[in-house]
């Protein structure tokens, strides 16, 4: 699985490369250093030899100073492979992620994505950065302490063949516990993340409903499942060091014992058992090293994972490969069946045929749960018909590429997003490269220019975080103006002037009517007076097309829709 993962170490294969070199040579260095100063113990102090001393102990001072330029060098370039690492593995997600259909995005929710990005990515990146030194120098030290040792004395080198299996073993058990409990942890830090999302952005609700003890005690209990799940995963992983000094006291009171035997017997000398010593030392540390190595390579795991869940999650909805250009905008609906889930027993829409010539408005009515956004949605493909076909300008819509298809069509929902920064940056969505006469026309027919004037900054207004600074039917107005932009082909209202008085409203109709001519526009609404001028009208029940035709012939034969507009006219008059 992690091989998967070198692909991101591309642009920075050189530091990683580099990187490990360092540590190798580094530890090569440390590991003469044991030999120089066992040498002038048994030879430079045996013989008071000062010069001997002095030449072998400068000898330890320049290997130790290389050594020391060698981690310098190593921490610089771990540094940038890790980061480097994680920027790229970042970017690629955040990529996959934005090419997820809505039904994607239905297999993970909101919070869960954010902690794969940010968390997930991070404990990973700290793995390559802090875990590149050790996975190089622990097996490095490890053999070449191990051969200095049996090189100088076999016997006491034995030793080592009971500790390390002892080590193994324990090392093992902890990471049997510590695996999902590291997988319980990033699922509860999910959860914490969905809480504070939903609570900063629903925050104005909160507070009118007087729900902030609320909300604090919600958090407070998922805050709490991932104190409990951190000190779990906390208290195995630190076992790991009572273990570890356990056995590496045993084993130097064991070396200490038996060495001292030898040098009463005379077959050992002290310096010798001194350098042994700083190798036993060295070997235990590399044990060590490589049992951290492995508890970080488990939460790693963890983490690789999850991440791996959305890079491997397969796309619901895949562009054509065609470069064909939507050129009229003519809609056809040909026995289109939709549901959510392929599971579903029932569909949300049923048998839709449906035909919309170039430039004509057409408008959608329905009660609620009768299926009109999802019937739109899947003109854009935001969502893929289950069966039957739709086609723009008589060529199925699975035919045309994404991008192409979805600039051509203009989406305005009931609950569009603004953005943070200005209005010019906001409404630049729709064309990026537009004149501020262009702006002026869209802003003209959306009937933004009427609170625009009265700002002063005018164009360069901030809007805030999602538009906090103006009100709901502002909103709309500049969502419609940053479609009409586009100069799409297709035009979608769903429902986007509900928060805009009726007047406003009819004004916005009149301006598309006298400006977008050729564009065909699809409004759907819960007032009858915004689509009563549409060439014809859509009723929607139960997902399926219980009648079509103008306004004068459903007043005449159409029963929903003739009770929806006597309720709203007697609603306009009370």
């Amino acid at each position: 699985m992690l091989k998967r993962f070198f692909i991101y170490f591309r642009k920075y294969r050189y530091h990683l490369i580099g990187s490990m070199v360092c540590v190798m040579l580094e530890s090569a260095f440390e590991l003469v250093i044991p030999l120089i100063m066992s040498d002038i113990i048994d030879v430079g102090v045996a013989n008071r030899d000062k010069n001997y001393i002095l030449g072998k102990g400068l000898a330890m001072i320049v290997c130790a100073l290389i050594s020391l330029l060698l981690g310098v060098m190593y921490a610089r370039l771990a540094a940038k492979a890790g980061q480097g690492f994680g920027a790229e593995l970042r970017k690629a997600e955040y990529q996959k992620i934005q090419s997820f259909s809505f039904s994607n995005m239905d297999h993970f929710s909101t919070p869960s994505l954010i902690t794969r990005l940010t968390s997930d990515i991070t404990i990973m990146q700290n793995a390559i950065c802090n875990g590149i030194r050790p996975v190089v120098r622990s097996p490095v030290m490890l053999v070449l302490a191990l051969i200095m040792t049996i090189l100088m004395n076999p016997q006491l080198a034995m030793i080592f063949g009971i500790a390390m299996p002892i080590l193994a073993v324990c090392l093992i058990l902890i990471l049997k516990k510590l695996g999902p409990i590291y997988r319980k942890m990033q699922r509860t830090l999910d959860r914490v993340n969905s809480i504070v999302q939903e609570n900063l952005t629903a925050i104005r609700t909160v507070k009118s409903y007087v729900k902030g003890g609320y909300e604090c005690g919600k958090f407070s209990k998922v805050n709490k499942e991932f104190k409990e799940s951190s000190e779990e995963a906390f208290h195995y992983a630190v076992m790991n060091m009572p273990c570890f000094l356990l056995v590496m006291y045993s084993t130097i009171i064991g070396i200490l014992w038996f060495g001292g035997n030898f040098i009463n017997l005379g077959t050992m000398q002290v310096g010798k058992l001194t350098g042994f010593l700083s190798y036993v030392l060295q070997i235990l540390n590399s044990l060590m090293m490589i049992s951290n190595v492995f508890l970080m390579l488990s939460r790693s795991m963890t983490s690789a994972d999850r991440i791996l869940e959305v890079m491997d999650e397969p796309l619901g909805i895949i562009g054509g490969p065609s470069d064909y250009i939507i050129k009229e905008g003519t809609i056809d609906f040909e026995h289109v069946y939709f549901k959510y889930q392929e599971t579903a027993k029932e569909y949300v829409l049923s048998d839709i045929c449906l035909h919309i010539e170039k430039g004509q408005t057409v408008g959608i009515i329905g009660g609620t749960g009768s299926a009109k956004s999802t019937l739109v949605q899947l003109i854009p493909r935001l969502y893929d018909v289950t069966s039957g076909i739709i086609k723009i300008d008589g060529r199925n819509v699975k035919e045309y590429s994404l991008i192409h298809l979805r600039d051509a069509v203009g989406m305005v929902l009931q609950k569009n997003t603004l953005f943070s920064g200005t209005i010019r940056e906001n409404l630049k969505w729709g064309n990026e490269n537009a004149t501020d006469e262009e702006l002026d026309l869209v802003c003209r027919i959306a009937c933004v220019d009427e609170f625009l004037e009265k700002m002063p900054e005018k164009y360069d207004t901030n809007l805030g975080q999602g538009g906090v600074n103006i009100s709901g039917g502002q909103k709309q107005r500049l969502c419609i103006a940053r479609a009409l932009l586009k100069k799409p082909k297709i035009l979608i209202l769903d429902d986007s002037t509900s928060a805009v008085d009726t007047a406003t409203e009819a004004k916005i109709y009149r301006g598309m009517a006298e400006n977008l001519k050729d564009t065909t526009k699809i409004v759907i609404t819960q007032r009858v007076s915004s689509i009563k001028n549409a060439d014809f009208i859509i009723v929607l029940k139960d997902g399926k097309i219980n009648d079509m035709g103008t306004h004068e012939e459903l007043l005449f034969r159409n029963i929903i829709y003739r009770d929806i507009y006597k309720f709203q006219e007697k609603e306009a008059s009370a």
